[in-house]
C-alpha cells in the first residue's frame, strides 16, 4: 500500500515528505521532479514569493543510483525564505515569538477557524501550515507516482479550461500529443491560444483593480486499465478518492468527474455512454461522458477530473475583518499574493490525481518491484481484450 506524509511550514527551513510502499526499481531523477516543481511555480499572475523560491528536491533516503530501493523515500525542498524568518520561526525558546505576531484573520483563509480550533493567540501558527506552499511537497510526491504510471502505460495531462469569465474551447478529437504540446507552449497551461490571450487581459484588469481571479482546470489520465477502484464500499470508489484528493488542494471549491454537474441538466439518453464491442478492441464506448469511471471503477476510457478554484483570498483591495485579540474591525492586511494561481493548481491537480491512480494500481496489481507489477498489468490488459 502506498502512503505519504508531508511536513513543514511556509517560512520554515524546508518542506519534507516521506513516501512508503513505493516499489523497487522505479527510475526517478531529481531533474524530473524539479521540472514539475518549476511548472507549479509558473503561470501568468503569480506573486512575489515565486521570485524568492526556486524549488529543488533532495532525496534523503529510498533512492540509489537513480532507482527506488523499496524502502521509504524521503523528499526535501528547502525554503530559501527561511533566512529571513529563522529568528521568528525557530523551534526553540530562542524564537522571537513577539515579532510579526498575526492577530488579524484574513477572510477566505484558515486563519480564524484554525486559531479557534487550536487555541492559538498568534494566527501565524495556522497560516504557516495552511499555506499553499505545502503543495510543493505534494507535487514532488505526485511526480514519483507519475513516474510509476508512465512505466505502466498511463499518461497524465492537465490544462486550464477557464479563468474568470473566459473559457477555452477544446476540440473533442484533439490528440494527447497535440494537447500536451499546446499546453506546454502556454504560460497559463491553456491549449486555446485565443482564450489564453483573453485570460491574460482579464488577469491584468483584476490586478489593476486590486482583485483576484479563480478558474477551472481539467486533468485527464489516458491508458487507465479497467477495474481500478471498487463498487463494494464507498471509500474504495475511484471517483470518490479522486474527488477527495483534488478537493484537498487549497482553494478548490468544486470537483466533477466527466460531465459532472452537467448531467443534472439533460435527460439520461444524453448522459450515459453506450457500450460497443469489437474483437480487436474488446468492449469500448464512443463517448466518455462518465469521465472514465462507472460504479466507482475505471472503465477503460480516459479518466477526466475537473476542479473549480476560487479566487485567491488575499487581495490588494483589502476585505473587512475583526481583530482576534482586540475585537476591533479592520481592513485585512496585504501580503505577497498571486492575482491568479489556477495554472499552479492545475499542476498540483495532476500530482494528486497521479497519486490516487498509482495507489489504485498498486492495490489491484501489487508487487514489490517494477518488473513484477509491469508483468501483472500487461497480463491484465491482455485478459481484458479477450473478455
Amino acid at each position: 500500500m502506498l502512503r505519504f506524509l508531508t511536513a513543514g511550514e511556509s517560512h520554515g527551513p524546508a518542506l519534507t515528505a516521506i513516501v512508503e510502499g513505493m516499489i523497487a526499481g522505479l527510475p526517478i531523477t531529481r531533474e524530473y521532479i524539479n521540472e514539475q516543481l518549476a511548472r507549479r511555480q509558473g503561470g501568468y499572475g503569480r506573486g512575489g514569493r515565486m521570485k524568492i523560491e526556486k524549488d529543488q528536491v533532495r532525496f534523503l533516503s529510498g533512492v540509489r543510483g537513480g532507482r527506488t530501493t523499496g524502502s521509504p523515500i524521503t523528499l526535501q525542498i528547502v525554503n530559501k525564505d527561511w533566512d529571513n524568518w529563522s529568528d521568528i520561526m525557530a523551534p526553540g525558546p530562542e524564537a522571537h515569538l513577539h515579532e510579526r505576531v498575526v492577530t488579524r484573520p484574513r477572510p477566505g483563509h484558515a486563519d480564524l477557524s484554525g486559531a479557534i480550533k487550536y487555541r492559538h493567540e498568534d494566527i501565524r501558527n495556522v497560516l504557516e501550515r495552511s499555506s499553499a506552499r505545502e503543495t510543493a511537497a505534494r507535487v514532488a510526491v505526485g511526480t514519483l507516482a507519475r513516474c510509476l504510471l508512465e512505466e505502466l502505460g498511463v499518461e497524465i495531462v492537465g490544462f486550464v479550461r477557464r479563468i474568470g469569465s473566459v473559457e477555452a474551447v477544446i476540440e473533442e478529437d484533439l490528440g494527447t500529443s497535440e494537447l500536451q504540446k499546446r499546453t506546454a507552449r502556454s504560460q497559463l497551461l491553456c491549449p486555446d491560444p485565443q482564450a489564453e490571450e483573453a485570460m491574460v487581459k482579464e488577469i491584468d484588469r483584476a490586478r489593476e483593480n486590486g482583485d483576484s481571479l479563480g478558474g477551472i482546470f481539467e486533468i485527464r489520465a489516458y491508458g487507465v486499465p479497467v477495474g481500478l477502484g471498487s463498487h463494494v464500499h464507498w471509500d474504495r470508489k475511484l471517483d470518490s478518492r479522486l474527488a477527495g484528493a483534488v478537493m484537498g488542494i487549497q482553494a478548490i471549491k468544486g470537483v466533477e468527474i466527466g460531465m459532472g454537474f452537467g448531467t443534472a441538466a439533460v435527460p439520461g439518453s444524453q448522459v450515459h455512454d453506450e457500450i460497443y464491442y469489437s474483437p480487436d478492441r474488446g468492449f469500448y464506448r464512443n463517448t466518455n461522458r462518465a469521465g472514465g469511471i462507472e460504479g466507482g471503477m475505471s472503465n477503460g476510457e480516459p479518466v477526466v477530473v475537473r476542479a473549480a478554484m476560487k479566487p485567491i483570498p488575499t487581495l490588494y483591495k483589502p476585505l473587512l475583518s475583526v481583530d482576534l485579540k482586540t475585537r476591533e474591525p479592520f481592513e485585512a492586511s496585504v501580503e505577497r499574493s498571486d492575482v491568479c494561481a489556477v495554472p499552479a493548481a492545475c499542476v498540483v491537480g495532476e500530482a494528486v490525481v497521479a497519486w490516487e491512480l498509482a495507489c489504485a494500481m498498486m492495490e489491484k496489481f501489487g508487487g514489490d518491484s517494477l518488473e513484477e507489477i509491469k508483468e501483472r498489468v500487461s497480463q491484465w490488459r491482455q485478459l481484458v481484450r479477450q473478455v
